[in-house]
């Protein structure tokens, strides 16, 4: 790379290793906590959702909200979502940190976020908030292929393997 890509590089570079490292801070965090982590408090009481207008304190605007608290009710998933979220955090931004999967873990991290954004169904600044960004953001990520940019993907599309089979470039990148 030389000249202005280059620069471009160490801009993707600096976005990828950002976003990973919300991700991966916010799965180490819940990993580690004092507490163990448990999904149960949020999709409770979480998930009730705010407007721009003024309601009444405990009015539901959320109309997912029903779902949520339901979910939060099975003792069977909850479990599975404790690990998932956790997990997903954790792999998310490893994955973009170092550049490995790119194109996977920013679809996994849209997809994550996005479910957040749904869940909190927080529009009291409009329908840009955290999540929203977030989720943006990350699949930018991925369709800009940000792994090939000083990443391990780099190295991996020139693999024998990802040679003969470059559809594999599809979920690297």
């Amino acid at each position: 790379m030389t000249g202005l890509g280059k620069y471009r590089g160490i801009g993707v570079l600096l976005a990828r290793v950002t976003v990973g490292w919300v991700f991966f801070y916010a799965g180490i965090e819940k990993l580690f906590g004092a507490q163990p982590f448990t999904a149960v408090g949020f999709l409770k009481f979480g998930t009730i959702g705010t407007t721009a207008e003024k309601v009444a304190d405990g009015t539901i605007v959320n109309p997912t909200h029903a779902f949520w608290v339901d979910l939060a009710g099975n003792g069977t998933l909850i479990p599975i979502i404790n690990f998932l979220v956790v997990f997903g955090e954790v792999a998310i931004g490893a994955a973009l940190i170092v550049g490995l999967a790119t194109r996977f873990a920013s679809v996994a991290g849209f997809l994550m976020m996005g479910l957040f954004w749904i869940a909190a169904w927080d529009f009291s600044h409009g329908v840009v908030e955290y999540h929203s960004v977030l989720a943006i953001v990350t699949l930018a990520l991925g369709i800009i292929g940000a792994g090939e940019f000083f990443g391990l993907d780099a190295i991996v599309d020139e693999t024998p393997i990802v040679t003969r089979a470059p559809s594999l470039r599809y979920v690297l990148g």
